[in-house]
């Protein structure tokens, strides 16, 4: 099985709500969940035109899945819960982001693993850094902790509660 870490964040409608039945569905689909980490509230990337605060919340997961088949699942997950894909950056119901799948590295056009932002990211590395700060990234060969002390986001990232 590989282990597999998921990002997922939501900033409309009941927020915690979506972020649980999209865990809730990840594990309906045979996957089987590590760990979780805290909720946390973030404040919208003003560069991104988002308004509204986002909810955010980093899984580790086992699948048997591909990562091509796991994206397929996140992708039928987003649609289900309401999440627009139309290119444009905008508000979201759910958002799912596959962060790491074991060591590998993915660059293709469908997928790109490891996520090529997550390390520029305050509400991934946070999340991230609760359930497996040392955990190495494959490309850049640094603790997540290590990428949290190096990364320059200042944004506010709030824990709210661990369920």
């Amino acid at each position: 099985m590989a282990v597999v870490y998921l990002s997922l964040g939501s900033n409309l409608g009941n927020r915690k709500e979506m972020l649980s039945k999209a865990i809730k569905e990840i594990i309906s689909n045979g996957n089987i969940l590590i760990a979780s980490s805290s909720l946390y509230e973030t404040e919208p990337i003003q560069i991104d035109g988002f308004h509204e605060a986002f909810y955010n919340q980093v899984i580790k997961i086992e699948t048997h899945k591909s990562p091509l088949q796991l994206l397929e699942i996140i992708h039928q997950i987003e649609l289900k819960q309401g999440r627009i894909r139309d290119g444009k950056i905008s508000s979201r119901t759910i958002d799912i982001d596959i962060l790491f799948y074991d060591n590998k590295i993915i660059n293709s056009e469908e997928l790109k693993i490891p996520h090529p932002r997550l390390h520029t990211r305050n509400f991934v590395l946070i999340p991230l850094m609760e359930i497996d700060a040392y955990f190495v990234h494959p490309k850049f060969n640094k603790t997540i902790e290590e990428l949290y002390d190096e990364c320059k986001d200042t944004s506010e990232i709030i824990i709210l509660d661990h369920d």
